[in-house]
């Protein structure tokens, strides 16, 4: 037994080989407000992690300005434990978080940890891959053109505004003008329109009250959809570098399932706190302000962040991430410096008025601000068909109603017109968390515009809508519903059957 013992000693010894390492060590010259300024460390990189030894333990960190003599880092742990002269140290890794199947149907932080009280995310059963959060754009050969729609169950968006899947379109509006419940809406309405995959959604929450991010997370999963959700939150009590650093988790978690050939929606609500945040941040390194006091990178920050969303071609997978980027603005002030960035980055946007909201029209869709410049190329044939008109009668109508005041008498084109308009718009109200497959819009939007609900008070028009939807469910799901569904087109055939059964409901209602 002893001579076993022995041997194994030996065979250890003699497998021993000395070496020497080479570790660079800074010193913390400053440190307040979530900020620390690092003698040393020349060959840090920038977004690189370091570790900060203190007397209670580690506490990582992230180079953020690389000066001449000086480190600026941002602290992602307890800011308490830190003080001057701690010693600092490079890891030589850049931040990631660690992503995978489980992580759908659970709520993290900004770093990937979970804040649900559900456990750890990671069996270990599944594929787990690290990736940084700050990663390059897919270049422009592996992108296709965006041609997949990607419905939101709105019909005001739906029929006017589309959205494909690779597409990055701007939700820009006032505050409490319902940018949060069209998102949420998108997310609802991925349960019912799976003909093209499954879209996993990634919902990061920047700068909310923390109840608001819970009040959301218990309304996904009563409709059941944590189950292909994934929230991030950075409440407005997390410090500025965890709600910097939120969007881009969500930005690492959605290209994972990119990459695998799948499709993935990511939505920052909002950017305009993650500006402040990095505005924040920067101001607390010493980086020169620049207009409205954000540093000069913030169009940088954004751009590179939201060119991360896009359609990859079938060599490359044929995978997508699409961003839907929340901007609030302040008293409609679509000109201010983050706002017009972020216009100019996306590829559209839907603009929610205030004036609109406050008439009871919502969603608050202005439709003459309000563009898709993907447009018509990812929308379904039979939204194209229906609803071509649409656009052009509601802002023929907004146009007119500023003059209704002065007319005393109007002809009667005019007066069809805003006959018209009045319809349309009760049409295209929707209630919140109650999103519509589009081919049951398909069949309302076509009754409306095709001359069968003229004769209806705009008082009757929800009631109608809410009857003639559930009765072309239940008595035409099969020969005009299904066919829609399939194939995303309205023929000959289909609308024939749909006339019809429009005739056949206006009988029942007599």
């Amino acid at each position: 037994m002893n001579y076993d013992i022995i041997e194994k000693i030996k065979g250890e010894i003699k497998g021993f080989k000395f070496g020497s390492r080479l570790e660079e060590f800074g010193r913390i010259i400053e440190a307040a407000d979530g900020i620390v300024r690092i003698s040393g460390l020349s060959g840090a990189l920038s977004q690189e992690i370091l570790t900060i030894e203190t007397d209670s333990g580690d506490v990582p960190a992230l180079a953020f300005n690389l000066e001449e003599t000086v480190i600026g880092g941002v602290l992602l742990g307890d800011v308490e434990r830190v003080r001057v002269g701690d010693t600092v140290k490079k890891t030589g890794k850049v931040l990631s978080i660690k992503v995978g199947e489980e992580i759908v149907g659970r709520v993290v932080d900004s770093l990937g940890v979970p804040v649900d009280g559900k456990g750890v995310i990671f069996s270990g059963k599944k594929e787990i891959k690290e990736n940084p959060l700050e990663n390059s754009a897919p270049s422009v050969l592996s992108r296709s053109s965006v041609n997949v729609p990607l419905h939101t169950g709105i019909k005001a968006i739906d029929a006017m505004i589309p959205i494909g899947r690779g597409q990055r379109e701007l939700i820009i509006g006032d505050r409490q003008t319902g940018k949060t419940s069209i998102a949420l809406d998108v997310i609802l309405n991925q349960k019912q329109d799976i003909n093209n995959g499954q879209v996993i959604c990634i919902y990061v929450a920047i700068g909310q009250k923390t109840s608001k991010i819970a009040k959301i997370v218990r309304s996904l999963e009563e409709f059941r959809a944590m189950d292909y959700t994934v929230v991030v939150s950075a409440p407005a009590s997390a410090p500025a570098a965890m709600q910097y650093l939120a969007p881009l988790t969500g930005a690492a978690i959605g290209e994972y399932f990119r990459d695998k050939g799948r499709d993935a929606l990511v939505i920052y609500d909002d950017l305009s706190k993650h500006a402040d945040a990095y505005r924040q941040l920067s101001l607390l390194l010493r980086r020169p302000p620049g207009r409205e006091a954000y540093p000069g990178d913030i169009f940088y920050l954004h751009s590179r962040l939201l060119e991360r969303s896009a359609k990859l071609d079938k060599g490359h997978g044929g995978g997508s991430l699409t961003a839907l980027p929340i901007i609030e603005t302040k008293l409609g002030d679509v000109s201010a410096y983050v706002p017009t960035n972020v216009i100019s980055i996306t590829d559209g946007q839907i603009y929610l008025e205030s004036a609109l909201f406050f008439k009871g029209v919502r969603p608050a869709v202005n439709v003459g601000l309000s563009v898709s410049r993907v447009g018509s190329a990812a929308q379904t044939k039979v939204m194209k068909k229906v609803a071509g008109k649409l656009r052009l009668d509601l802002v023929q109508f907004r146009e007119l109603q500023a003059f209704l005041q002065f007319a005393s008498e109007l002809d009667p084109a005019t007066k069809k017109k805003i006959v018209r308009g009045e319809l349309l718009t009760e049409l295209l109200k929707q209630t919140d968390g109650e999103p519509m497959s589009f081919e049951k819009q398909a069949t309302i939007i076509y009754a409306a515009l095709n001359g069968f609900m003229d004769s209806i008070p705009v008082s009757d028009i929800k009631p109608f809508e809410t009857e003639f939807i559930k009765f072309i469910s239940n008595m035409h799901d099969i020969d005009i519903l299904s066919p829609l569904r399939e194939t995303g087109a309205l023929d000959e055939a289909t609308e024939t059957k749909l006339k019809l059964a429009v005739e056949e409901f206006k009988n029942i209602k007599k």
